[in-house]
């Protein structure tokens, strides 16, 4: 089955003010029909705007509504206020489909291993905003959107599936956050909701940047910076064009994992 991307789409990303949720965001968009509306979220303000100018200059009449949002603090409350706030004037009914990218994440604390972080607090906070703030947005998504046919991609990583060391936070909070979209994936199987896990593999971002400089995984460094310095190591353009060969050959089955390089 192809999935058509062309339609008049509600799409919402989180994370769009960089990398490669900045670029899923202009790539995807350059899809839509006239008429669709396009919802940013992250941090940086400046960021979101670059990303906004980005799609609006590619004249295909969108309209793109931007947040600053910091996820560490938001409340369902507000996340289903802000849905709201962008279809101020529109009818849900004028979707063709509505479109959700759980792209935002944090690395967390790569400097320490499994056994060093004993503070409950600490994990608290990471997995508001990498877990908790994620399944919060997805309920409200689908309950503004009920009727709606929907596709909900979750931004994974072969961390959620195999562990490395010094990746505590991170590997358990993909894992965690991947096993709720795949539950999810089982009760919408037959309500017309595709769900996607993709994994993009490893990015020149400021993430990788961070884990690079921070890690104490000597192997998963030296890693790192052999990518970087023989320019092998992915871009956002790229695992953003195997992103949407990915959706729209749609070969996986709803729930499923998959990987930039899988065949």
């Amino acid at each position: 089955m192809v999935l058509d991307l062309e339609k008049r789409t509600y799409l919402f990303v989180t994370g769009a003010s960089r990398g490669i949720g900045q670029r899923m965001s202009i790539e995807v968009a350059a899809k839509l029909k006239p008429g669709s509306i396009i919802v940013l979220l992250a941090r940086s303000e400046q960021g979101l705007l670059n990303t906004k100018e980005s799609i609006e200059a590619l004249g295909n009449n969108v309209k793109v509504y931007t947040y600053s949002t910091d996820l560490s603090l938001v409340t369902a409350t507000q996340f289903r206020e802000l849905l709201e706030k962008s279809l101020k004037g529109v009818k849900i009914s004028d979707f063709e489909r509505a479109f959700i990218i759980h792209n935002a994440g944090t690395v967390g604390d790569v400097s320490k291993s499994a056994v060093d972080v004993s503070d409950a607090n600490v994990w608290q906070q990471y997995y508001y905003v990498n877990v908790f703030s994620v399944i919060s947005l997805n309920c409200e998504f689908f309950r503004v959107f009920s009727g709606t046919p929907k596709v909900v991609v979750n931004i994974t990583s072969k961390c959620g599936i195999e562990p490395f060391a010094s990746m505590s936070f991170y590997c358990s909070g993909k894992a965690a956050r991947e096993m709720y979209f795949r539950v999810l994936a089982t009760e919408q199987a037959l309500d017309n909701v595709v769900v996607l896990n993709y994994a993009p593999g490893a990015i020149d971002t400021e993430m990788t940047e961070q884990v690079q400089r921070e890690s104490t995984n000597k192997e998963l460094v030296g890693l790192f910076k052999k990518q970087r310095d023989n320019k092998t190591m992915l871009t956002p353009e790229q695992t953003t064009a195997k992103f949407l060969q990915v959706l729209q050959e749609q070969k996986f089955k709803t729930g499923d994992h998959v990987d930039y390089y899988d065949e």
